[in-house]
């Protein structure tokens, strides 16, 4: 499994506007690719201004194989329904989870 890590800055007033649309744009483009596993939101109580997503895909070249164009045009739907709502990505990382047989 693969993990994209995301953390975005926005005004503490647009938390919420934030996540619910990310839940209503974002979510359901991600879904219809195979290898989409799931996403989470993190908020933390004592950075208001930072959201992080973590996404769960099931191989980095699924991933990786979600078109541009599809990215891009998701993107400016987002943009346009924050309207004035400013927001930037601060950090992007990934991570590979790693298990183990057990002995």
């Amino acid at each position: 499994m693969v993990i994209e890590w995301l953390k975005f800055k926005v005004s503490p007033e647009s938390r919420d506007q934030f996540i619910q649309l990310d839940h209503e744009i974002w979510t359901p483009t991600l879904e219809q690719f195979p290898g989409f596993l799931g996403k989470e939101v993190w908020i933390s109580p004592n950075h208001p201004q930072e959201i992080t997503l973590v996404i769960r895909w099931e191989t980095r070249q699924q991933w990786k194989s979600v078109p541009q164009n599809i990215l891009e045009e998701t993107e400016q739907k987002f943009a346009q329904q924050m309207n004035n709502h400013r927001y930037e990505m601060i950090e992007t990382k990934e991570y590979q989870i790693r298990k183990f047989p057990n002995s």
